[in-house]
């Protein structure tokens, strides 16, 4: 995988006039363009004009210092379930064609262009957000990282957002996270992925999954990109991150489903891992999570995404079923089965989870647990129905525990060089998110040592 420069180190070629918004801009939309890559598989509008429009813009503000932010100018991919002012809002599907132009932006999309990232285009994704997979029938699927001349699944939802980042596309990307859209891309193809605390990030100029769940985030080159990018999502101060010592972290391995049915190489990475951040000083004990059990039988139904996605596209499945990919719609439709007994039932049951885990997890510092209990698999051995269901629930499993749980997460590389690719989460409960930027950007540097 080549090496491509972080948010800092493109702010600092830019300050000192190495390069040029421009030239950044030119370069991501030459890698798209390259007929030997992924791009046509990893982007379903590329915005050149106006990419290289604004990249001039932003390199006259820069040259009169007026500069909106340091790393004004930098070109960030857009997945396809955002707004974007003049742009048909298709959310990876044939079923919005029809949709009228968006009359604003996303108010996430609108704070990227304030602290000047200019917009590439819109990033390919799983058809309405729903699969951890990352296959779309009706736009192709872009080959993840590994072993491209077979190709694996590059992890969804969030699929072009994480290529466009691996492949040197744009230089950080705006994805969601329901079950893990964010983080399981990225743990496919060895960037980060970050799930914030929901509330942080307003849902406004989404396409919505499940208004419960949903949660938007960065993926990027660096523990440090994603700080950069959740802050101005989140409207805050881009403040430097302080990496926390490994030495003294208090860290909770949770032994119940989370280390169930892994593949191998998944353990064996973990495991290093874990080994690794210990010979460091990192204080790790192994608990039992019994809440965990309870996740199981609240989704049994299919969960808020089932219920809340049905209430959202009930009527559109009646009038364009038919367009709809037929792993989608199935599971939409389970949302038809539940009353609202049922979804009240959901909502206590899950508020008496979240206290509960908070609990539990109060004494420890975060959370530390695979990504993903499966490697990416091979994009040809999904075409039976049975075996990408298996797969895409063992994708899901673990990065559903946190949003269930109304936690934030992200999903660091754990493999070495020429290893296939796995994750490492690293979790805490709602509203502990600098903790785990700190946390994560300490570990960074060791675990895969």
């Amino acid at each position: 995988m080549p090496e491509f420069p972080t948010l800092a180190q493109l702010a600092e070629d830019l300050e000192s006039g190495r390069t040029t918004a421009r030239k950044l801009v030119e370069g991501c939309i030459a890698k798209i363009a390259d007929p030997a890559g992924e791009g046509q598989r990893t982007f379903l509008h590329v915005d050149k004009d106006a990419a290289l429009a604004a990249a001039d813009a932003m390199d006259g503000l820069r040259k009169a210092k007026a500069a909106p932010s340091r790393y004004a100018g930098i070109p960030v991919s857009i997945k396809d379930l955002f707004d974007i002012k003049g742009q048909v809002t298709r959310a990876g599907s044939r079923a919005l064609d029809d949709s009228p132009p968006a009359e604003q932006d996303a108010a996430t999309v609108a704070r990227l262009r304030r602290a000047g990232f200019v917009v590439i285009g819109r990033t390919n994704m799983t058809e309405f957000a729903y699969s951890g997979i990352g296959i779309n029938p009706h736009y192709g699927t872009p080959k993840g990282t590994w072993n491209r001349t077979v190709g694996h699944v590059p992890g969804g939802s969030s699929s072009g957002a994480a290529v466009s980042v691996l492949d040197g596309m744009a230089h950080g990307a705006l994805g969601t996270d329901t079950g893990g859209s964010c983080r399981i891309p990225a743990a496919y193809n060895g960037i980060v992925g970050y799930k914030p605390t929901q509330r942080r990030v307003p849902l406004d100029g989404s396409v919505p999954l499940s208004f419960s769940l949903d949660s938007i985030g960065p993926l990027a080159r660096s523990v440090s990109c994603c700080a950069i990018l959740d802050a101005v999502l989140a409207n805050e101060p881009i403040v430097p991150l302080k990496p926390r010592p490994v030495r003294g972290m208090r860290l909770a391995v949770p032994t119940t489903i989370a280390l169930d049915d892994l593949d191998t190489e998944v353990a064996e990475t973990f495991e290093r891992a874990l080994k690794t951040l210990s010979d460091h000083g990192a204080i790790i004990e192994r608990i039992e999570m019994a809440e965990f059990h309870d996740i199981g039988p609240m989704n049994a139904k299919g969960g808020f995404a089932a219920s809340e996605s049905y209430a959202w596209h009930r009527y559109l499945l009646t009038a364009k079923g038919d367009v709809y990919d037929p792993r989608v719609s199935v599971r939409i439709m389970r949302g038809e089965a539940q009353s609202a007994a049922d979804y009240i039932d959901l909502l206590n049951e899950r508020r008496s989870l979240i206290a509960r885990v908070n609990a539990r997890i109060a004494p420890y510092d975060a959370l530390v647990l695979p990504t993903t209990a499966n490697t990416p698999p091979e994009i040809a051995d999904l075409a039976d129905d049975k075996a990408f269901t298996i797969q895409n629930l063992r994708a899901l499993r673990n990065c559903t525990l946190i949003n269930m749980i109304d936690g934030c997460a992200i999903s660091l590389p754990a493999h070495r060089q020429g290893e296939i690719p796995v994750g490492l989460m690293l979790a805490g409960a709602g509203g502990t998110d600098r903790r785990i930027f700190e946390l994560a950007a300490g570990m960074e540097a060791v675990i895969r040592v």
